[in-house]
Parts: C-alpha cells; sequence; structure tokens
C-alpha cells in the first residue's frame, strides 16, 4: 500500500526494529503523535523519560501479552523528533505479533513503511541525507572499514565539510550580488570579486582534491574488485578457493571447466574484497565458452585489480581491453616448478600454500597506498560523486569565466552551491528519497 506523503506524517507509525523471530529480546519502535496515549493504554502508566521501567502490557480488554521495558523520548528529543517509545520484550513470534496487531487497533497507528523511521528524522531535520546514507551503510557494514567510513557519514563529518563549503558560496554570492547592487555606495567597497575568486580557486581545488578520494571512498564501501583471470588450468579456480579457505569454484584438469563468472566476499585487513573467478581466456568455437570468456573479459574490465595467473614457464597476460587498473602477474603451480620463475611479480602454489600470505599482503599492501593521506570524510556513493561533479562544474565555470559579467559568474556559483545542497538533502531532492528509503529495514 502506498501511503500519501503529507498525511502520512499525522499518523503514529511502529515496527519490529530488532531481528526477525524468535529472538531473545524484541524492540518494538513507535513514533508519532499517538504515541504515548498508546503505551499508557498498554502498560498503564508512562516511565520517565529516557529511563526504561519493566511493565506489564495489556491489550485494552486486559489480556497480558508480556512483560517488558518500556523507554520514552518526547519530542524534540528523539530520533525521529517526534514523541518516540520503545518496547522490549520477549522475541517469540507470537508474542511480536499480538503487540503489533494490537499497536494497530489504535486510531490513526500503523505498521511503518521501509526506512520511514528515518525519513521522519530526515524531515524533522534530526538528520540530513549524507547521515541517513551512512546510517544504512552502518547497518549494512560488513568489515571494520566499512563500519568505521559509516560511522564518520553518521556523525556528520562529510555533512560538515559540504556546508562550510557552501557556507563560502553564499557568503562569495552575497559579496558580488553587493557589488552589482550598491556600486556607488561608499560602505561597499570596490572590487570585492577580487578576494571572491581566489577563495573560490581555493575552493576549486579543495573540492577537486575531495573527488581525489572518490574511488577509495567507494572501495571501502563496495569492497576492491579483484579478479582472477589468466588461460584455461592456470590455477584461477584452485587460487579462488584457496583464499576463500572452502570449495566455491569446481576444480578439474578439463580445460574449461569454468564458463561463468563465480564471486566470494573476503576481508582483508579490515576492507571488503570483493574476488572473481573467471572463463579461461582462450580462441574456443563452443559457444557456451565463448559466453563465458565474453563476460571473463568484461569483468575484468571493471576491476580495481587483475591477478593475471599462467602456470610458470608460461606468460601471463599484460592486457585487457578496457582495464586501467593495476596487473598483479601471477606465476603458479610452483610446488611442480621448484626452479623455473621467470617474470612474475609472485609465485604461488594453491595446492601447498607457498606465496598465499605473500599474495594476502600485495592486496592489502595496495589497499593501504590507496588510503594514504586519505581521511575517511570521502564521499563513498556514485550519487555523491555526480553531484559533486556537477558543483565542481560549475564552480570552475565561475571561476574561470574571466570575461562574463559578475551575474553570469555568481549564477554559475549559485548552480554550484545547489548541487551541494542535493547532497545533504537541503534542496530538490524529493525524487530521490523513495530510492534511497526503500534500502532500510521497516523498523528503521
Amino acid at each position: 500500500m502506498r501511503i500519501n506523503r503529507n498525511e502520512s506524517m499525522n499518523d503514529t507509525i511502529f515496527a519490529l526494529s530488532s531481528g526477525a523471530p524468535p529472538a531473545g529480546v524484541a524492540v518494538i519502535r513507535v513514533s508519532g503523535p499517538a504515541t504515548m496515549d498508546a503505551i499508557t493504554a498498554l502498560a498503564g502508566s508512562l516511565p520517565k523519560p529516557r529511563h526504561a521501567a519493566l511493565k506489564t502490557i495489556r491489550t485494552r480488554n486486559g489480556l497480558t501479552v508480556d512483560q517488558g521495558l518500556i523507554l520514552i523520548f518526547p519530542s524534540p528529543a528523539s530520533f525521529t523528533g517526534e514523541d518516540c517509545a520503545e518496547i522490549h520484550i520477549h522475541g517469540g513470534k507470537a508474542v511480536v505479533a499480538a503487540l503489533l496487531q494490537e499497536l494497530s487497533t489504535f486510531s490513526d497507528c500503523r505498521l511503518a513503511e521501509h526506512g520511514e523511521f528515518s525519513r521522519r528524522a530526515l524531515e524533522n531535520g534530526k538528520m540530513d541525507l549524507v547521515e541517513i546514507e551512512g546510517l544504512a551503510d552502518l547497518i549494512a557494514a560488513e568489515t571494520e572499514m566499512q563500519r568505521r567510513l559509516a560511522v564518520e557519514h553518521t556523525a556528520g563529518g562529510l555533512s560538515k565539510l559540504y556546508q562550510e563549503w557552501a557556507d563560502r558560496l553564499t557568503r562569495a554570492r552575497a559579496l558580488i550580488e553587493a557589488e552589482l547592487d550598491f556600486a556607488d555606495e561608499d560602505d561597499v567597497p570596490g572590487s570585492v570579486s577580487d578576494m571572491v575568486w581566489e577563495d573560490m580557486a581555493r575552493l576549486q581545488a579543495e573540492v577537486r582534491g575531495h573527488l581525489a578520494g572518490a574511488d577509495f571512498g567507494e572501495i571501502i564501501r563496495d569492497g576492491l574488485k579483484v579478479v582472477i583471470a589468466g588461460a584455461p588450468n592456470a590455477g584461477k579456480s584452485s587460487l579462488m578457493n584457496a583464499l576463500a579457505r572452502r570449495e566455491v569454484a569446481i576444480v578439474t584438469d578439463i580445460a574449461g571447466t569454468t564458463r561463468d563468472v563465480l564471486h566470494v566476499d573476503l576481508n582483508i585487513e579490515g576492507y571488503a574484497v570483493k574476488l572473481y573467478d573467471t572463463a579461461g581466456l582462450r580462441e574456443t568455437e563452443e559457444m557456451i565458452e565463448r559466453e563465458g570468456i565474453r563476460r571473463a573479459l568484461k569483468t575484468a574490465a571493471d576491476a580495481d585489480i587483475i591477478l593475471s595467473l599462467a602456470e610458470i614457464g608460461t606468460a601471463p597476460e599484460t592486457e585487457f581491453a578496457g582495464f586501467t587498473g593495476k596487473i598483479f602477474r601471477i606465476g603458479t603451480k610452483s610446488d611442480l616448478h621448484p626452479e623455473d620463475r621467470g617474470a612474475y611479480d609472485l609465485c604461488i602454489s594453491s595446492t601447498t600454500g607457498a606465496g598465499l600470505p605473500e599474495l594476502h599482503g600485495l592486496l592489502a599492501n595496495d589497499l593501504q597506498a590507496r588510503s594514504e593521506a586519505l581521511s575517511l570524510a570521502l564521499p563513498s556513493r556514485l550519487r555523491h560523486r555526480t553531484l559533486l561533479n556537477d558543483s565542481l562544474a560549475a564552480l570552475s565555470q565561475a571561476v574561470n569565466s574571466t570575461s562574463a559579467g559578475l551575474d553570469i559568474r555568481a549564477e554559475y556559483l549559485r548552480q554550484a552551491g545547489h548541487s551541494l545542497g542535493r547532497i545533504t538533502g537541503r534542496v530538490d531532492v524529493e525524487d530521490l528519497l523513495d530510492v534511497i528509503f526503500s534500502e532500510f529495514c521497516i523498523g528503521k
């Protein structure tokens, strides 16, 4: 059911905010104007704000649902900015279902939509869009670096930076417009624009430097994409299984066994690494194998790193169409070729494990090198990168269009500020919100 957004803010919403039952404890979250009345009806009385109180929770017919802890958070000092409450009960399916059913009987109370609690926090000014996206990433974080990046965003580090830039753009526009409107007035210093453009040139460099970290921000959030490529029987699937420490890929002596792209997630020094095993690269007329090779080359073109494998004694591939990242030349089956090492960055044996710690180290060192001199106040989504590029383009137009009138250059500054505002959700983002909040679970 689609809820009318304007009308829905008058509803009181509720949802299970903890994991799916059965569980030791379940947390039911409630938010909206009828929250305190509903809690009073269920628990008999309200506890002291932000203090947990053990209450017997009953239906309005007097039937006991459970005993649990009640916490209330009066507006505006709550996550959503509205009256909120949490009910901590036993996490059995029947207990949770009974309480949710009872809440639905209150007037103007309904089950929350995906991300609706967070959306209300945004609309009530408790968080901005970057902080909200950071919260979604924090919930989804699987590695230490993903957690740290999400915490930085949720805590407002990135938002503070963008707001500072927006304030500088606003001040620059104000000074330019003052010069345009009051050029003949004594209290407006002449040619303030020289000072403005010096600061805007510095801002241009700051935004460009910030964008330089976008690739690494996306790698932290989405994972470093590492593709294992090479000729048939070069040991690609064996390496995949060895690094994953389980049988992900089928390994045989038959060339062309791997036909599709296989994927496994690794955690290397706190970073997410997405490892892909691909079909062996060779000329073939076999239709299914050709499709596998096409997919292998497409996956390789989109990679951050390619591990180009070749059995020791043969030459590894060093060129992949469309690929602009780093290639590590890996010689395989070192247990069968103890003397012949050839021109490889590293020699390994998936059978004995020789060289695998060093390969792990190569990937870890690459990640560390990418993060050098970078803070975690990084753009981590394509949406951020796109709007930052839009802002930088408009800012560059303003700085570089020295022959244009001040009014035109001021308009470029306005466009730059508008794009920055769309990142944090301060202007014109209604079309994005449904997509963003669909990533959230119901209780968040």
